[in-house]
């Protein structure tokens, strides 16, 4: 019986420290719903310098309108997403707000794969075939292909392939880029990829005078291992510049012109 009043004591405590909890947490709830928005905080989670903090600033001021002013738990963090979710060169964004009074934007940029030059049109595709013009701030390291690249696209154009038939081919091109990009030597070592009227493919190395055909983007190791039978075997026989063709297209074949 004497330990009754301790435990009611301690009951008392127990729920006027509850009631000071909940009053606080009452107050800092109704504190940030009067907060207003101070500013733009920017964090890219990559290296590439596709975008800005000055281009993120700019796409909400002329489509969202003003932020800074605005109650912080009124500023639509789903439509920022949208806006900035909408350019080409964006992935995602997470848009959050903090107490502090900033609204926060996490940026991902698209990594280039593979750049595609169309007469005067140009268009990166990154590694899952979404297809986004060239960017202004970005010098492109990726592999080029040219000539009659068959995908319809024109300016402005983001997004996959029209076509089922130029989605596969896309998939076929970026399972050769991928290729070549595993081994190191083929990235380092192809200079141009171009894509003949008939659809067959020529490399064009950075070295040498040879042109490889490829033909269409298919059995891509095969056609790879005998341009390193190539290298290994006829060029040291022949010499540099002997040939100025080499055709691998041909199952289990090489067959070389001057």
């Amino acid at each position: 019986m004497k330990r009754l009043p301790a435990t009611l004591f301690l009951l008392a405590g127990l729920g006027i420290l509850g009631v000071c909890i909940a009053f606080i947490f009452t107050m800092n709830e109704e504190r940030q719903r009067k907060m207003t928005c101070t500013g733009l905080q920017v964090e890219f989670a990559d290296q590439r310098t596709f975008v800005t903090r000055e281009d993120i600033e700019g796409y909400l001021k002329k489509e969202y309108g003003a932020y800074v002013g605005q109650r912080l738990d009124s500023v639509d963090l789903k439509k920022v997403e949208q806006i900035l979710d909408s350019k080409s060169a964006i992935r995602k964004t997470e848009a959050f707000t903090t107490p502090d009074g900033y609204l926060n934007v996490i940026v991902y940029q698209r990594e280039p794969f593979v750049r595609f030059q169309k007469g005067a049109i140009g268009f990166f595709a990154d590694e899952k075939g979404f297809l986004f013009p060239l960017q202004r701030n970005f010098a492109s390291t990726v592999p080029i292909i040219d000539g009659a690249v068959p995908l319809d696209f024109s300016a402005g154009f983001k997004g996959e392939p029209k076509s089922e038939s130029q989605k596969q081919w896309l998939a076929d091109i970026l399972s050769l880029v991928s290729h070549m990009n595993e081994s190191r030597v083929w990235a380092k070592n192809i200079a141009q990829i171009t894509v003949e009227g008939n659809g067959d493919l020529v490399l064009v190395p950075r070295q040498g005078k040879e042109r490889f055909l490829f033909g269409k983007p298919v059995e891509i190791g095969e056609k790879f291992a005998r341009i390193e039978k190539y290298y290994s075997a006829i060029l040291p026989e022949k010499g540099a510049g002997y040939y100025s063709t080499v055709n691998v297209k041909y199952h289990k074949q090489i067959v070389c012109r001057k």
